[in-house]
């Protein structure tokens, strides 16, 4: 049963780590050098981790980081699961799980994504105020076990209203520009076409990409409090001029990672108690 696999997996990590993290991070592809800056590090592989699937995507460390910013205890999930690698929705999203059993309460989830919206630009970061599930699927299908959350959760705010108010303030003191918009989740590993693009920007996405849907789905599922950012690192096909590559991508969110670690950082470090 899932809620015995996820007990064991958190047994395991508290067995070796002796953090207890008030606030999660999840980093997207390119995007994984916020978790280097933590102070009082420890470190547990996904390998090491019962019941947790292996990253095999390129800019993901595949681990756990564990430490502090400021006064906040924090774990950093360096690198993530993908539905297109063949995993099954309950394994792209069975760390949520884990992390809320670690005592985890507010996650910040982040990704590397194409831009829909034509007044976007590659490097610029948007707040995500909502999702659009393309995926056909959905990570709560199948049987309920009341110890997690209800069989019917409300999704009519799955992005916290106060942790968006507090990133915007957050980027602002910083002097970082942020954009705000809709998320449209795509499961890959092809990128899109130009026609897909069209009909996402009709039902009113602002980027796609092929992650964070899933796993806000069930952080809300469990109760926590989400606050999802994007890194533009392309522009959607049929509105970027050349051919899309994952190496593309990576090559931007890194361009992009110390604007990027100044932000994500001084969130964590400043994360409003519940």
């Amino acid at each position: 049963m899932l809620y015995d696999k996820v007990m064991n997996a958190a047994e395991a990590i508290k067995s070796r780590i002796s953090c207890r993290p008030e606030v999660a991070i999840i980093l997207g592809s390119g995007l994984g050098e916020v978790a280097e800056h933590l102070g009082q590090q420890e470190v547990m592989p996904y390998a090491d981790i019962p019941g947790f699937p292996v990253s095999s995507v390129e800019g993901h460390a595949a681990r756990l980081v564990f430490g502090s910013i400021g006064r906040k205890k924090v774990v950093s999930m360096q690198g993530r699961f993908h539905y297109y690698e063949g995993l099954s929705m309950k394994e792209v999203t069975f760390p949520i799980y884990v992390l809320k059993q670690l005592g985890v309460k507010n996650i910040i989830i982040t990704n590397a994504c194409g831009g829909i919206n034509t007044s976007f630009a590659p490097g610029d970061f948007m707040l995500i105020t909502d999702h659009i599930n393309m995926s056909g699927t959905n990570p709560l299908i199948g049987p309920n076990d009341e110890r997690f959350g209800r069989r019917f959760p409300d999704m009519t705010e799955v992005y916290d209203s106060a942790l968006l108010r507090f990133a915007r303030s957050t980027a602002k003191e910083l002097d970082i520009p942020v954009r705000e918009g809709v998320y449209a989740y795509f499961t890959g590993p092809c990128f899109e076409t130009a026609a897909e693009i069209r009909a996402y920007r009709t039902l009113g996405a602002d980027a796609i990409g092929m992650s964070t849907v899933p796993e806000a789905t069930v952080a809300k599922y469990l109760g926590m409090r989400v606050l999802g950012i994007s890194c533009i690192t392309n522009m959607a096909t049929g509105i970027a001029k050349t051919e899309h590559s994952h190496e593309e991508v990576l090559a931007a969110a890194e361009k992009s990672s110390k604007s990027f670690c100044r932000l994500t950082e001084k969130l964590l470090a400043d994360f409003p108690d519940n």
